[in-house]
């Protein structure tokens, strides 16, 4: 097959950065593989068969300047799928570029956009970004019934594309995202003031709902002033993130460690995982906590009850409950034989998960294949 990704992802262009590696085995396993994203400067890389072309544009017009370079590759190359990372901007540019050509359109579905939370102020607290969502839900509209493959990397994220486009699509297919079964080296969290700790792993954007940790943290911490947080991660909420610390006195029990390329090896160091975010499409950390073995408090949010089952594997609550996520908290501080039983279901659970999805590069191929299908 001769497959064009649409991506927006720097890191395939870092020699030796782990994306890198797994498009080549992607491409090893496609027979062709061509993928176009947004880059610092134009470039081209050619390794074997996997081929990556930077394009320099800016976010505004990048579905067009996208769109252009991947109409020139389909009909220079003879391109047969052209596989969207997404439904929306990149969705679109796709859409455009394969209309008037043999190729087929393939879209990948890695966000669970159709929670009410996508759109909501409560998991996306900027204006601006709140807009744009509800814009790319109706892109979705418009692309996803139009494609001749639809994958989703959850069950929750299939079942609601089913319901929306239950009389305009045929199937969605499900294809786990790629987990190392490995796990990182144990690496030792800062020294701090606190005795039991907690880890929270990720991009710092409002749909993460940190505050909600924060609110938790401040509600019990006079009880159980022994606890402290570490945030491993960066983006556009850390200022917000670190006022609000500042305004609910937790100077002293929050730790900011930036993004951190060995989350996993800290996760060994923590007395529990907490994640709120307000959806997710899947859920790597949550995976990659268990296989560290330390307990989980989570929102039910992407694989929570696909993978893991809320009360046996780990503590699921609400997305937007600071409340319950306190609660949680509590329990995990006060029942050590609850947090030995977690780690043990949760690392089970994730094992037995990704022992059935090993095959998943060759899942993926599948996948592509039968969007060729008559």
């Amino acid at each position: 097959m001769k497959v064009l990704f649409i991506s927006n992802d720097p890191a395939l262009f870092v020699e030796g950065s782990e994306v890198r590696a797994r498009m080549r085995s992607y491409a090893e396993a496609i027979g062709e593989l061509s993928i176009i994203s947004r880059a610092p400067k134009p470039q081209e890389i050619h390794e074997g068969s996997l081929h990556l072309y930077g394009v320099r544009t800016g976010k505004l017009f990048s579905p067009f300047t996208l769109a252009s370079r991947a109409r020139t590759l389909i009909l220079k190359q003879g391109i047969e799928i052209v596989s969207a990372q997404d439904p929306f901007e990149h969705g679109w540019a796709a859409l455009r570029a394969v209309r008037g050509t043999s190729a087929r359109l393939h879209v990948q579905v890695h966000t669970d956009f159709l929670s009410p939370w996508f759109r909501s102020s409560l998991g996306v607290s900027s204006f601006p970004m709140r807009v744009l969502n509800r814009i790319r839900v109706h892109i979705a509209d418009h692309v996803i019934p139009r494609a001749a493959g639809v994958r989703a990397v959850s069950k929750r994220i299939q079942s609601s594309l089913l319901k929306r486009y239950a009389s305009r699509i045929k199937e969605v297919r499900v294809v786990p995202i790629a987990i190392p079964s490995d796990v990182q080296e144990e690496v030792p969290l800062p020294p701090a003031s606190f005795t039991f700790k907690l880890l929270a792993v990720g991009r710092l954007e409002s749909e993460k709902r940190l505050p909600d940790v924060l609110k938790a943290l401040h509600h019990i911490h006079p009880q159980y002033p022994s606890i402290g947080l570490y945030i491993a991660g960066s983006g556009r909420e850390e200022a917000p993130l670190k006022n609000m610390v500042r305004e609910l006195g937790l100077t002293e029990r929050v730790v900011f460690l930036g993004a951190r390329t060995d989350a996993q090896g800290l996760m060994r160091n923590a007395h529990a995982f907490i994640q709120a975010s307000a959806y997710e499409g899947y859920g790597r950390t949550l995976v990659e906590a268990a296989l560290a073995r330390v307990p989980i408090i989570t929102t039910d949010v992407g694989v929570v009850g696909e993978i893991f089952e809320g009360y046996r594997d780990v503590l699921s609550v609400p997305p937007g409950d600071s409340a319950a996520i306190a609660v949680q908290i509590v329990g995990l501080i006060e029942d050590e034989s609850a947090r030995h039983s977690l780690v043990i279901n949760a690392e089970i659970a994730a094992r037995k998960h990704l022992a059935s999805s090993e095959e998943t590069v060759q899942a993926l191929c599948d996948d592509l294949r039968r969007t060729l299908a008559p």
